[in-house]
This record gives structure tokens, sequence and C-alpha cells, in this order.
């Protein structure tokens, strides 16, 4: 059968469902001679029937006619959009209209909401059910998992040999003598592995290198995708450690989730080489503030989109990773070369050193930042002494805030620094980095850091799957919380990681390691993301279906939070408290997408569809958070998703899920971003805070109707 074909199938099936099922609509429509008769006439149908079952579907449908005909500014492609949910309705209801036009994703969604109004409200699935689903996945510490790794590692093993035995660099440490003997190299290469400085110099960067030590088991299809990333400049790094967890065997553990970290889509290669900075706070133009308003250095060091937090970037090997994420919120700027894998070029210079103390002073003057996020790139890529020199350039100047504050009256004070955050997906790509040189690196700022009121140490870090959790890794976990770090964790909500029970059998892992989770962001729906971008639809899902089962009462948090406050490591306080709460997981982390420039939110209502079944969702801001005043400026956010549900549920088929179990997606058609866990507040100062701010300034305009 032909696409137009299918097409008018299609029509024919779902016009019949819906003139069968929901004759009010069609009977209107059949009477309405045009667009605004059939809104008027559906709206008041809509508000006097007395059978309608759900309140909120009522409200959704209203609200879809109400946006119909209206131009909304699309701010991730910064583009204006007319919403015709409804004109499309009347249009394939009065058949005025050629069957191609309507896609089935966009026939299936509509036909759901009008559907909504009558049919029964869903039964929650029960904490039997959530469980069954999040046994499906395997740990990393799992022992038929660490079997075959420990063979990946095997093969592996066999192809560095042969990887050193072509390597002519006479000034590497990782070269063998000569004459030894087959053995004694393995055995050096064995003794290496745990060195992650070995793992670093010894990453897989180039498509027949991967293809090698994967045992030849791409496809040409893939080594075809490959061989063009390479020709556009698109960086490749993996590290054998993180290779090694990967399964090539026809039976064993399913590791979509990790290739989806590692594989790189179409798309994504596709668009490399213009993809556009969903962070738009990113981009910095001479002395103009930023989108969200805030005056920066020069340079690429500081990023900023609220008044209390700001992640800085140092210049060292900071600015590169353990492994180039596919779904990478960075990838404009590896893109740009802002972020790479040079590391000769990426070791701190002396300009480096007055650079810092420039932006150091930036955060000592500034009247609201009470918390510095060290990122990258990767922060635990510094180099220990790297690392240490910013550290300590850090507490220095919480040490100056804080004296300044002697001087000030109350109302006029600063804020101190708080919270030290350093970002890092080390511990998941690279564990062996967690050396005890480290340890006294991180152990010596935070007992230094307390000294000057630094109350708050967090090793933010990113594991996407259970699979990632591995004997390494927990080494590396119980490392960090010994120095009196806590970890939290955050995840990338894409395809692979958005399967039933996926996410909250991370969350018990973790949790079972004293890791408490912090985000789970929604993947960014630029094209470059379009194969593993899961709707927000389905985030909301997770959060009432999945996620609830770990929710706790508000004095069962204030006692959790109590517990991690007055002890120096989270080790075992965590775990013993699912334990004996009973409880499989803590819902500390929230459901968020970052809005382009703007903050992150999960507050969101469906206000239409486009023909090919994409919803556009409207976004309010997180009001449980200051925001830069530039706010008030973008009172409604409006995001076009660029994947319809439809489309989301065909995937899923093919990763091997039964699209039933997902059968309530299509009725979370709004949102609301959930109140920020209790540890994650910043504590109360002992002085009254100045309301001003400085660095400020009023952005060029990026909206036409701002």
């Amino acid at each position: 059968m032909n696409q137009t074909n299918k097409n008018r199938e299609e029509f024919i099936t779902t016009k019949a469902q819906i003139e069968t099922k929901h004759p009010f609509v069609a009977d209107i429509a059949s009477r309405s001679q045009n667009i605004s008769t059939f809104r008027r006439q559906l709206t008041e149908a809509i508000s006097k029937d007395l059978a309608i079952v759900s309140q909120t579907a009522k409200d959704n449908l209203l609200r879809l006619i109400k946006y119909d005909g209206k131009t909304i500014y699309e701010l991730s492609e910064e583009k204006q959009i007319k919403i015709e949910t409804i004109t499309k309705l009347w249009q394939f209801l009065k058949d005025d209209t050629p069957a191609e036009t309507f896609s089935s994703d966009f026939l299936t969604d509509i036909s759901r909401q009008i559907e909504r109004l009558h049919a029964p409200i869903p039964t929650p699935p029960s904490p039997q059910t959530i469980r069954q689903w999040m046994d499906r996945w395997p740990g990393g510490t799992d022992k038929d998992v660490i079997r075959i790794r420990q063979k990946n590692k095997e093969r592996i093993l066999n192809c560095l040999i042969a990887k050193i035995e072509r390597r002519h660099s006479p000034r590497s440490r990782y070269i063998f003598p000569d004459n030894i003997s087959l053995q004694e190299k393995r055995e050096s290469v064995e003794a290496w592995w745990n060195d992650y400085r070995f793992q670093l110099a010894m990453a897989i960067r180039s498509p027949h290198e991967l293809n090698f030590f994967m045992g030849e088991t791409l496809s040409e299809e893939t080594m075809e995708l490959y061989h063009l990333a390479v020709r556009k400049g698109m960086p490749i790094f993996v590290t054998p450690y993180y290779l090694s967890l990967l399964n090539i065997e026809q039976d064993g553990y399913d590791d979509t989730a990790i290739r989806s970290y590692i594989f790189y889509s179409k798309e994504l290669v596709d668009t490399f080489g213009n993809i556009k900075a969903w962070e738009r706070e990113d981009i910095i133009e001479g002395n103009e503030p930023n989108i969200a308003g805030w005056l920066l250095p020069d340079g690429h060091n500081i990023h900023r989109r609220y008044p209390d937090v700001a992640i800085l970037i140092p210049d060292s090997m900071g600015r590169s990773c353990g492994g180039l994420c596919a779904s990478c919120q960075r990838m404009y700027n590896f893109q740009s070369g802002v972020l790479n894998f040079n590391f000769e070029a990426l070791k701190p210079t002396e300009s480096w050193q007055k650079k810092l103390h420039r932006l150091m002073a930036y955060f000592e003057e500034d009247k609201q930042i009470r918390d510095i996020l060290i990122t990258g790139g990767d922060a635990l890529m510094s180099q220990d002494s790297s690392l240490r020199n910013i550290l300590e350039a850090v507490y220095k100047m919480a040490l100056r805030k804080k004296k300044a504050n002697e001087h000030l009256p109350d109302g006029e004070k600063i804020a101190e620094i708080q919270r030290i955050r350093l970002g890092t997906r080390l511990p998941a790509y690279l564990p062996m980095r967690v050396t005890d040189d480290l340890i006294g690196v991180l152990s010596l700022f935070r007992e230094k850091g307390q000294e000057v009121g630094i109350r708050q140490f967090f090793i933010q870090t990113h594991y996407q799957t259970p699979l990632e959790v591995t004997p390494e890794a927990v080494d590396a976990i119980r490392k960090l919380q010994r120095a009196g770090w806590t970890i939290t964790n955050q995840l990338v909500y894409n395809i692979p990681a958005s399967r039933r029970g996926h996410t909250a059998a991370l969350r018990r892992l973790l949790n079972s390691l004293d890791v408490l989770c912090y985000y789970t962001f929604t993947v960014k729906g630029f094209n470059e993301n379009h194969a593993i971008f899961t709707p927000n639809s389905r985030s909301i899902q997770e959060l009432q279906e999945e996620k609830v089962i770990g929710r706790l009462s508000h004095e069962d948090e204030e006692e959790l939070v109590s517990l991690l406050q007055a002890s120096v490591s989270s080790e075992g306080i965590v775990s013993d408290f699912c334990k004996t709460h009973r409880m499989p997981f803590i819902a500390s982390d929230r459901s968020v997408l970052n809005l382009p420039g703007i903050g992150k939110s999960m507050s969101f209502r469906m206000v239409g569809i486009m023909e090919d079944g994409r919803r556009i969702l409207e976004f309010d801001h997180d009001r449980t958070r200051p925001h830069s005043p530039v706010i008030e400026e973008h009172p409604h956010v409006y995001i076009c998703e660029n994947k319809s549900i439809g489309e989301y549920l065909r995937q899923l088929t093919e990763l091997g899920e039964d699209a039933g179990c997902y059968e309530t997606v299509w009725q979370y058609t709004e949102g609301q971003t959930e109140r920020r866990f209790a540890l994650y507040e910043y504590p109360e100062f002992s002085f009254k805070l100045t309301k001003e701010y400085n660095h400020i300034g009023k952005p060029k305009t990026h909206s036409p109707d701002a």
C-alpha cells in the first residue's frame, strides 16, 4: 500500500471513529459553515455538557479552542507559529481538505483529547506493577552483568596491546620495553587499566578504532555515519573502560541506554556545524548582557541565568570530558571548539591565573551569588593541581566576601558563598579518576570552606542508567562521600531512559549507595536531538505514575534532611532511611526542561497540536525560585516539541516495549514544576540580605512580542 492510500485509509477510519464515539463534535462540524461558528458552538456544547467526567480534559479542550487561530512566538526556533488545531479538526470532519494533509499522529492526538471528556479516569499503576517495571533493569553490580563485562575487558585488553604496539610516541609513559612477552604486555596493560590517565591516553578517537574495539560489530550504516561526523569535524572520544560497559553479544543485558550516549544519530551528525545554542545565556556579545540580563566578564568562563547561582568553566582540561555525550547540552560549544579534547592545548597557562583572579572578582563583587557550579566540560577533568588552585581561589574569594560584610549594615549585606558544586560525569565515565590525591584536594577544601561559611559541598554527577553503576563506580562514590561531599545525580530523560521503570530503578540503586537524585531533564528539542527526544508528557506520566511511590511526607523529608545535615558523610543515611521507611527510593529529583535562556520549568499547558502531531506547549516559569528581572518580559514561553506522542510510542515499540503500557501518556497535557527537595534549598543567612542586583542590564530584544 502506497503512502497516499495509507493516509486515505487512516483518514476514513479515524473519521468514522470520531463520528461514532463523539457524534456531537461531528454534528457541530457538519452544521458549521465557518471555523468561527464551529469554535463557538463546540465551546457551548462542551461547557454545557453535564456528562463530562474529567474537568482537566474539559479545560484542555476549551484551551485548544481558545488558542485556535492565534499566532505565537516559538522560542526554541525563534519563529512565529499559527495554531490551527481546531481549524484542522473542522476541515477534517468537513472533508474539505485532502486526506494526505492530516497525519495519523495529529488525528490520534486530537481524537484522544475529545475521548477524554467522557472516558473513565484511568486507574494508576499499583506499587507492585511499578516494582515489576523497575526489576526489568539490572545494575552494573549484578553478577551476570559483571561476567559479560569481564569478557568485554579481555577483548579490549587485546585491542589495547595492539594499539600500543602501533604507537610511536617516545613521550608516552605507556609503551612496552623491547623483547617482552605477550603475557608481560598483558600484565602491563592490566596494571595500567586502573590509571585514569591511561584511559584518557588510550581513548578511541576514530570510526575504525571504535569498530575494532567493538569486535567489528558496527554496521556499515553506522560506520558511514561516523565517517561523515569526522569529515564535519565532530569529535569521537570514548575511553576503553566505558566501552567495556557495552554488550556486543546477542544475549545478556540491554545496553541501549549506554549506546544512546556513545553513538550519534543521523540527525545529530547532519546538524553538527549548524547547531544553535539552546542555552541562549551562553551567547555573549561584547559588553551586552546575556539573554537573561546578566553582564558577564569577557570570555566563556562564567554562565549565568539566575541571581543566586553562576557556572564557572575554567581554562583547563575541565573544558574537555571523559567522553562526548550524544545529547550534551553544550554540543554548541564542542561545535565551536570552546570545548574540546585537545588535552595539551587545555593545560593552564600563566594567563589563566590572571583571568582566574578577574573571575573571582566578579563573584566577590556580586551581591546575590551564593552558589557556584564548577563544570565544563567536566570539573574533574582538571588536573589535581589545577582544581586545587581553582578551589583555593574560591576559598579566598569567599573569605573576602565574608569580611566585607562585617562593615555593611543589615539590609545592605551581600550574599556570602554557601554552596560549591562540582559538575562531573567521570564517576560514570571514568571512576578511576577518583584517586586518593583527588580526595585529598576535596577534603582539604571542605575543611577550609566550612571556616568561611560554605555549608554545602555537592558532587553533581550524571548516571544515566543502572548499568553505569559498576563496582568501580561504587568505589568512587564511597571515596567522595567519605571526603564529606554529598553526591547528587541528574540524568537526561532520553528515549531509553524513559522506558517504564528505568529511571525509578536508577533512583533505587543510587539511593542504596546514598546518592540523591537532583534533576531529570527533558532532552532539548532541537533537531539534533530528535532521535532521542522524549515528549514532556512522558515526563509528567513518569512523575505521577512511577516517581510517586518515592514521595515523602513533609515530616519524613524534614527527618531525612536533618540526618544529612548533621553528618559529615551521607554514607549509610539515605539507604538506611529507605529501609526503615520501606521505600524503594526517595523522589528528591525534579523533572524539568531548560527553557532557552529563561530557566528550568515543568509548568506547562498544551495549547496546540501541529499538523504532524507535535504538541505546542505554553510554559510558565518556576515560581519557587528568584529570576533575573528580565523574566517579566517573558510572561509565557512557547515551545513546539520536535516529536509527536505517536512517533515516540513507535520508537518504544522498536525497542521492544509494549506501547499499551504507556497508553495514559496521551492524557498528560499539562504539568507543574515540583518544589525543590528541602536539602537543595539554600540555608538562611543570619543577616538581612540586600535586595539590590548588580551585574545586570537590559538585553537586546530576542522576541518580536517582547
